[in-house]
């Protein structure tokens, strides 16, 4: 007969007490710890035994990916090589426009040979014309090839201080300056009806949006060029979810915090900073675009680009100071840190990029600035419904649309 005397919890569990009996009396700490011992000990059995042995097919195949090129002056071609696959591999030879060439590896311990995951430079003495196409494969010694071309070569500035107070002023120009013109028309934005203020943070919210999306498929679009090994793909999924989980629970903080009876945690204020941090996050792999294709010789920044991402990110502006609209105006020190947080990072990104270019920091930073940005969209959203608006009423919906559609035309300024 069962004993009815027996204690449960409210969800059928059992009591605290029961709960915490550890088997065989041993320590609380033992039990966390046995199955992390076993399983070591598994892996290692499996590591010693083979029990694949048999059943092995073939070696594994090599896997080298050229995740960029630069081009210090008109007779050198360096190429920037990781080795992705499980087994050293050795580069037997080089070929550029199908012509054996001499070449040298700098990087690889000063051999030839890479070990799985290691990367280096090829260095390969070539004359080379701009905007002529190179055609350039790696010969391992099994006989593997792997083929990258270069579209249009053009000399890399190499770094420099006037490289980096170039990218400084350019920086300012297409980061701090435009976002500080947008943040001018909190004035007017402040006298809006509620109904208007809240289709301004709809426009917002679809200029964040639009960010997301072009800073999303700029980021799958650079995975392919990571290495293997490092799974760009993933890489993204994780910047993503993890810095949307990340400002979650920040804002998760914030609730607190407001609950605690904290009047400044309830404020406009703390959502203009989620703003300002999405966008600078944004505008931070902005930087690295434009560090990076100094670095690889890839662009020509001219007045006119400069134009367009002056154009594309005034919109920014608004979406930082319309949070604000409403209460206390904050001091001007507030609105500084806001401008330099949302538009200063497009200078650091440039120094990283041209400083230390590679495909993987750039995904993962993209992905990074897409997740913050959803989560600061939620929040907007929450924002205009704890302010008793409807978030899906016509007028909001044709703002987020017009945030849309006014960051698409911009960008075509940038792309021109």
């Amino acid at each position: 007969m069962a004993d009815k005397t027996r204690d449960t919890t409210t969800d059928g569990g059992v009591t605290a007490d029961e709960e915490i009996t550890q088997p065989l009396g041993l320590p609380r700490w033992v039990s966390a710890l046995l199955p992390i011992v076993l399983l070591v000990l598994v892996l290692g059995v499996f590591a010693f035994t083979s029990p694949l042995a048999g059943v092995q097919s073939g070696e594994p195949l090599p896997d080298v990916t050229v995740t960029h090129t630069t081009l210090p002056s008109d007779e050198t071609v360096v190429l920037h090589v990781t080795n992705n696959g499980p087994e050293s591999v050795t580069i037997s030879q080089v070929l550029v426009d199908e012509a054996y060439w001499d070449f040298r590896v700098e990087g690889a311990g000063g051999d030839q040979t890479l070990a799985p995951m290691e990367s280096a430079q090829i260095v390969i003495p070539y004359h080379w014309n701009p905007g002529w196409d190179l055609e350039v494969a790696l010969v391992l010694s099994d006989g593997a090839t792997f083929h990258n071309t270069i579209v249009a070569p053009s000399q890399s500035p190499g770094f420099s201080l006037g490289l980096l107070g170039t990218l400084a002023v350019i920086g300012l120009f297409v980061g701090v300056i435009p976002v500080a013109l947008g943040m001018l028309w909190f004035p007017y934005i402040k006298t809006m009806s509620d109904r208007w203020l809240h289709a301004v943070l709809l426009f917002a919210a679809g200029v964040l949006g639009f960010l997301a999306f072009d800073a999303g498929f700029e980021a799958f679009e650079l995975a392919e060029r990571v290495p293997g090994a490092y799974e760009g793909n993933l890489l993204v999924v994780f910047g993503i979810f993890g810095a949307l989980l990340l400002v979650q629970a920040i804002s998760a903080w914030r609730e607190g915090r407001v609950a605690a009876g904290d009047s400044r945690a309830s404020s406009g204020l703390w959502i203009a900073y989620l703003v300002a941090v999405g966008i600078g996050l944004h505008n931070l792999a902005e930087g690295l675009a434009i560090g990076s294709s100094f670095a690889l010789g890839r662009v020509s920044l001219g007045a006119f680009l400069v134009i367009g991402f002056m154009l594309h990110n005034v919109t920014e502006g608004p979406a930082v100071v319309a949070p604000v609209a409403r209460g206390k105006r904050p001091s001007l020190g507030h609105f500084a840190a806001l401008g330099v947080i949302a538009g200063a990072p497009v200078i650091l990104g440039g120094w990283i990029g041209s400083l230390a270019y590679s495909p993987t920091i750039g995904a993962f930073f993209l992905a990074i600035g897409v997740g913050a940005i959803l989560q600061v969209d939620w929040e907007i959203a929450r924002m205009v419904r704890d302010a008793g608006g409807r978030v899906a009423s016509a007028t909001n919906l044709l703002a987020f649309l017009l945030g849309l559609a006014i960051m698409y035309v911009t960008d075509l300024f940038v792309a021109l």
